[in-house]
């Protein structure tokens, strides 16, 4: 078995000969899922991600409500834990479970309320960042480009591949 180049150094630049160019990564990933199905070695493929942007969805807007109480529910979720691990060494089960909970919904406010307050309102909303990129071309070892550019050209699933 060979090693892909890409794993030897995980830092190193890709290389290679693209072969196809994808508008999203579900193609790219379905061209080389198909050459696998058709016994191409894929261990010679690299999928790389081109024109990377950082995208953050504004998901909502953050009030003083919804601080406390999601410092609240995850303080109260730290401390149910923190109950049952006390409660295995107790006669009352229940007891350490509820001190567990007052405790954890108590320091969960905290946390989550001071720095809050400490923003003075500089980012009044919530949101999800993810990394996207414009295109995925398809990289592989020269030797063996034109076999895998012809079997993506027959897939109809992306763009001919880009030369830069």
């Amino acid at each position: 078995m060979t090693t892909p180049q890409s794993a030897l150094n995980p830092y190193q630049r890709p290389s290679g000969w693209p072969v196809g160019s994808f508008d999203s990564y579900d193609q790219a990933q379905k061209a080389v899922d198909t050459l696998s199905d058709e016994n191409f070695p894929v261990e010679k493929l690299t999928i790389v991600g081109v024109d990377l942007m950082q995208v953050e969805s504004v998901t909502g807007r953050l009030t003083w409500g919804r601080v406390i109480g999601g410092g609240a529910l995850s303080g109260a979720w730290i401390g149910i834990f923190i109950g049952l691990l006390l409660g295995i060494f107790e006669s009352n089960f229940l007891s350490p479970i509820l001190t567990g909970i007052v405790m954890g919904v108590f320091f969960g406010i905290i946390m989550a309320a001071v720095p809050y307050a400490m923003s003075r309102g500089q980012r009044d909303f919530t949101s999800a960042t993810r990394i996207v990129a414009g295109r995925y071309d398809v990289l592989c070892e020269p030797q063996l480009a034109p076999q895998a550019r012809d079997a993506i050209a027959g897939m109809n699933l992306g763009t001919a591949p880009r030369v830069e």
